[in-house]
């Protein structure tokens, strides 16, 4: 990922002069240049986080070297960058992220060499999924305040469509910086736009013949798709995983999960399923998955496709769609 100085030996003239041409041969992360590659003889990719990763993996194939700067299992939004993980987004060819998930790799971004930067929030604008009018939550420092909803909602890969999107724009920032290599790019771009394509599809056969529409999660991740699938998305929490509903919040989710006949309370992998256990409990329902995808699991062997495979079933099974 990074270019690393050529260590030379000064015993060796001829050594040093290979050096010097490979250097120059390298030249600095963020040019035009298919030359621009780390010293693998890769483009040097830096995703945010893994729906980034995936993207760049899928579309770079063998052509690039990814570094996800988010390790496997770690809730992204909670997310510290290190000095070296610093340096190395600074020192990258190509950067990617979805601005505002993220501030510290905002941060990051904002100080990279690197003129091949994507961030998939201008590509698919982000849109606010408000929890209910007037609803009150309790902040990190323990402060009850009205909160009317969570500003540009960044999970917009959980729509197999916007997903697409930034996949486009992936491919074509990956061409311009390695254009020797641009048919390759487009050519992995258009297979997996196409596979995106299926799954929509499927998500649409899927979700059009249920007997409910309302789904209960831990937070509120799910809007996009919920948006696009017609479907009413119930959220515990806002958009930060992290924060505590009030008891006048918990109200008011029991309230709405026996007034639309949910029968399924969703938590999710990389936060503590405490919460939907509760309202579970209370309301005498079962519990189950639906991944927001943030991250995967180190050697589960699920990706993208898989894992969203896996939550149109549970979405199924939970509002009773019809086989």
């Amino acid at each position: 990922m990074m270019h690393r100085p050529l260590r030379t030996s000064i015993a060796l003239a001829a050594t040093a002069a290979v050096g010097a041409l490979l250097l120059t041969a390298c030249g600095s992360g963020g040019t035009d240049s298919s030359d621009a590659k780390g010293a693998s003889g890769r483009l040097g990719v830096v995703a945010s986080f893994y729906p980034m990763q995936y993207l760049a993996e899928q579309i770079g194939g063998d052509q690039v070297k990814v570094t996800d700067l988010t390790p496997a299992g770690t809730e992204p939004h909670d997310l510290e960058l290190t000095a070296k993980q610093v340096g190395t987004v600074q020192k990258a060819d190509v950067v990617l992220h979805l601005k505002g998930l993220q501030p510290t790799v905002d941060k990051a971004v904002a100080q990279s060499h690197s003129k091949h930067v994507v961030d998939a929030a201008a590509i698919s604008p982000l849109v606010d999924h408000h929890l209910d009018e007037g609803t009150e939550e309790t902040d990190s420092a323990g402060h009850t305040h009205e909160h009317p909803g969570p500003s540009g909602d960044p999970h917009l890969w959980l729509d197999p469509t916007r997903y697409a999107a930034v996949a486009q724009g992936v491919g074509a920032e990956l061409a311009k910086a390695d254009p020797a290599h641009a048919a390759t790019y487009q050519r992995n771009t258009e297979e997996l736009v196409g596979r995106l394509g299926a799954l929509d599809q499927s998500f649409r056969s899927g979700l059009q013949s249920c007997t409910d529409t309302s789904f209960v999660t831990s937070h509120a991740a799910f809007g996009y798709l919920a948006d696009h699938y017609g479907l009413h998305q119930i959220a515990i929490n806002g958009v930060d995983p992290e924060s505590e509903p009030t008891p006048a919040r918990m109200a008011q989710i029991q309230q709405a999960a026996k007034a639309n006949g949910v029968t399924t309370i969703f938590f999710e992998t990389l936060v503590s399923p405490k919460l939907a256990d509760s309202v579970a409990k209370d309301l005498n329902l079962r519990t189950a998955v639906l991944d927001p995808l943030e991250g995967v699991k180190k050697g589960s062997g699920d990706d993208y496709f898989s894992i969203m495979q896996q939550n149109l079933t549970s979405l199924r099974s939970a509002l009773g769609c019809a086989s």
